[in-house]
């Protein structure tokens, strides 16, 4: 039911109002003492007197607004009173200012007014709740949406990489690693958590490209024509065109076609030089070279880390970055040690669920 508090220190008038309010249907609550009144709660419209002892309206309605901030709030004043309690109004006290003696119609339509603007308000910030509620829950999904879509993606992608490597099996896990490498490199000169996301993803695709490289020229045992060496080179593109589609992989995609650039401007496919080369595939370039020297080959045992560290400070300046040259080499042998030992437990994981594969019998962890 709504309820109204009534506060005048006259106690005719108050009988007054409080009659004329009950007939229209509302629990009136009333007190002569300003005092006492201040001590309610639970309502939703108050109507005072201005001049009261001891406590006069505008200090009463202060005093509730602490208890009672959202009920709405009207005032009688006798006409001599009227600019000083108008007062009240301009400094946004009181919703309505009725003056003495009120008119039955204007008294009735003010009381009236003020319950429908509380209910207004109490409805605008239940659906204001309510909106934002659903907007947090909209939020939610998004991201969960999200969520899903960048992991089946990456699901795709790694099985892309995966078929790559098997594909061209010298430099199988070879991603994996210039991925980690890549990623501790951007972590020595302080990347951002989001920006080493993009390096490590940009690093883990460099090679995407070769896809769409014929298996003639990719798993060709001796060298490539000069005619093989354009279809090979083709391969960043290839890459690019494969990963710019995907907004969230942008980024990486830049790198993709960027991996094969040099810091003197002589590498491929645009010939960029400097820092027109996006990070990423500066730093990639760097990690890929330390993978290539430390890892082993057909025609070749890998080489020690020493040998790799030698290469970077020979080319610093000429192939690679001299920045980020001087900051891998900042960066402990023992470091580089616990990414390739990590990659080879992933490998050795992934032999152990494949190994005495049969067909028509799936391996546990893809069967779930």
């Amino acid at each position: 039911m709504d309820r109204i508090l009534v506060v005048d220190d006259d106690p005719l008038i108050l009988a007054a109002l409080s009659r004329i309010l009950q007939s229209e249907g509302y629990e009136v609550v009333t007190h002569t003492d300003p005092a006492q009144a201040a001590k309610e709660e639970g309502f939703q419209v108050v109507l005072t007197d201005f001049m009261m002892p001891l406590l006069n309206g505008v200090e009463l309605l202060r005093t509730l607004r602490e208890k009672n901030p959202r009920a709405v709030r009207l005032m009688l004043t006798a006409a001599a009173d009227f600019r000083t309690a108008s007062e009240a109004v301009n400094r946004g006290e009181v919703f309505r200012l009725l003056g003495k003696p009120w008119s039955l119609s204007e008294l009735t339509s003010a009381v009236r007014q003020a319950f429908e603007h509380f209910r207004l308000v109490e409805a605008n910030e239940r659906l204001t709740r309510e909106v934002a509620e659903k907007n947090a829950e909209l939020t939610t999904i998004n991201r969960d949406l999200e969520r899903m879509v960048v992991e089946r993606t990456n699901g795709l992608l790694d099985g892309l990489i995966s078929a790559l490597d098997y594909r061209d099996t010298e430099t199988q896990w070879h991603s994996r690693r210039v991925s980690l490498y890549s990623r501790r490199i951007g972590e020595e000169i302080g990347l951002t958590p989001t920006q080493l996301e993009v390096v490590e993803q940009g690093a883990l695709l460099h090679d995407i490209g070769k896809i769409g490289v014929s298996d003639t020229i990719l798993l060709k045992p001796g060298p490539l024509s000069p005619e093989e060496w354009v279809e090979m080179r083709k391969h960043p593109e290839y890459g690019y065109k494969i990963l710019a589609k995907m907004p969230y992989l942008h980024e990486a995609s830049l790198i993709v076609l960027h991996h094969q650039e040099r810091w003197d401007g002589k590498g491929y496919p645009q010939g960029l030089k400097g820092k027109d080369i996006v990070i990423g595939a500066r730093i990639f370039a760097i990690a890929d070279t330390v993978d290539a020297i430390t890892s082993d080959r057909p025609y070749r045992k890998g080489r020690p880390m020493s040998v790799a560290r030698d290469e970077i400070k020979r080319c610093s300046g000429t192939q690679f970055d001299p920045e980020l040259a001087e900051a891998f080499l900042r960066i402990p042998d023992a470091e580089w040690q616990r990414i390739r030992k990590k990659v080879e437990d992933m490998e050795n994981a992934e032999n152990a669920l494949w190994a005495g594969f049969t067909p028509g019998k799936v391996p546990n962890r893809v069967a779930s």
